[in-house]
């Protein structure tokens, strides 16, 4: 005589029949179920994936913060021992009231006059065009390196008025500013330093806020920002991954720009875009 297999013996074991019936039970009545059954069911489940795997990468990110935040430089490991020319760039379209505020901050910043250039790139098409001209006629007659570059076709618009800036830029380095940030005094000293490496082709600094207390809106936006600014930016660098440029409060080296073809407006994102084709060049 033949014993039976042991799969056989499992088949007919009051445990196998007992999981064979929760899962008849369970998954009987699937095939019954009506398309507006389904029409829930597949977004529930398409919206569940995704966000477990952003979970899975923001897990990841934390990690890398916490292993990688106390490894990163906090100043130059060497200095310039003569200062690089440096061109701010203050892309406007119509911030008539915050470009003094702008202006006047930019104009505080510590470093030589003689290695200086402010750049006003103007398109705007209300009265900020005549404000912005006239305040920096005053700048410029006290003595500041400042100029004031106006179009009015917008072609490119950020982009391309950052473009057209770098034809007359004087620095080795570029450094941007949007129109609602307040550089600090210290700051060009404090960055750069940093490009005394040659492989250094961008300095990107933290965001602040000036308003984060005003109402829950503020504090939940500069939240998500300290989230990207804080947690990923740290995570990517300190891992040697992936590191863009945000668009403003930053420092770019001016030949790694145009080595990666320059600002170009084919896109909404044009600092990704440049960050992008700057490291594929390497």
């Amino acid at each position: 005589m033949v014993t039976p297999a042991p799969i056989a013996m499992l088949a007919t074991s009051p445990v196998r029949q007992a999981v064979r019936s929760m899962f008849d039970d369970t998954f009987s009545g699937i095939h019954q179920l009506s398309w507006f059954d389904w029409s829930l069911l597949i977004p529930y489940f398409t919206i569940l994936v995704v966000l477990s795997i952003y979970g899975m990468h923001r897990y990841v990110t934390i990690r890398r913060y916490f292993k990688y935040r106390k490894r990163l430089l906090k100043e130059p490991p060497r200095e310039f021992e003569q200062l690089p020319r440096v061109t701010i760039q203050l892309p406007l379209y119509n911030e008539r009231y915050v470009v003094e505020r702008l202006i006047e901050e930019v104009t505080k910043i510590d470093y030589p006059k003689h290695l200086l250039q402010i750049q006003v790139l103007d398109d705007s098409t209300d009265d900020t065009h005549p404000f912005t001209e006239a305040l920096v006629g005053q700048y410029r007659a006290l003595g500041f390196p400042i100029e004031y570059l106006y179009r009015d076709n917008r072609r490119g618009f950020k982009a391309g008025a950052l473009q057209e800036g770098l034809q007359t830029a004087t620095g080795e380095l570029i450094a941007v500013f949007d129109a609602d940030f307040v550089p600090p005094r210290d700051f060009l000293t404090r960055t750069v330093h940093f490009f005394a490496d040659p492989g250094v082709g961008v300095v990107q600094t933290r965001w602040s806020y000036l308003n984060r207390d005003y109402n829950v809106l503020t504090e939940v936006q500069a939240m998500l920002l300290d989230g990207h600014f804080v947690l990923e930016h740290v995570a990517r660098c300190g891992r040697g991954l992936f590191f863009n440029f945000n668009g403003t409060a930053g420092i770019l080296r001016r030949r790694m720009i145009e080595d990666a073809g320059g600002w170009q407006h084919d896109t909404l994102t044009e600092d990704c875009d440049l960050s992008y084709r700057a490291q594929l060049k390497g």
